[in-house]
């Protein structure tokens, strides 16, 4: 089957990315997609090797090498080796800047009557009550008043 995006690299690309590979002082990330990106090198001095081998040799998935031919071509050199940002991160942050502000200014307030000290669970009903989120887990908001370093006792 032909390769849909052929990786062809110049000289001084080449040269480039073996640097990189030999000296061992960039991410690994970075110098496995080099590794790869110099594998599938189709130019006449450039081993050419298939998908499958290179997988193979690497220890990675043949779809991440289609993958990093196809960047190397649509995008160019530094996006090929370097990890793109997601757009979106996988979750949304129930808590966000005015939220953990307002967690923090509960957690510092006297606790209600008939209790001694607010716990976690009170705090998030009483974020709820407030209506300052939908719904929350105690572990996020432990995990919000860690990061501040609030001490409250």
């Amino acid at each position: 089957m032909q390769k849909r995006y052929v990786v062809e690299l110049s000289e001084a690309e080449r040269v480039l990315w073996q640097t990189l590979i030999s000296k061992g002082r960039s991410l690994a990330r970075k110098i496995q997609h080099a590794q790869v990106l110099l594998k599938a090198d189709s130019s006449p001095p450039g081993p050419g090797w298939p998908d499958q081998r290179i997988a193979q040799t690497l220890r990675m998935g043949v779809r991440t090498v289609e993958r990093m031919r196809q960047r190397l071509v649509e995008h160019g050199l530094e996006d090929a080796l370097v990890r793109r940002q997601r757009e979106h991160p996988p979750r949304r942050r129930i808590l966000d800047g005015a939220a953990e502000a307002r967690l923090v200014a509960l957690a510092c307030r006297t606790p209600p009557s008939g209790r001694q000290r607010w716990t976690l669970q009170l705090l998030a009903d009483h974020l709820v009550q407030l209506k300052v989120v939908e719904k929350i887990d105690a572990e996020t908001v432990r995990r919000a008043l860690k990061k501040t370093k609030s001490n409250l006792g």
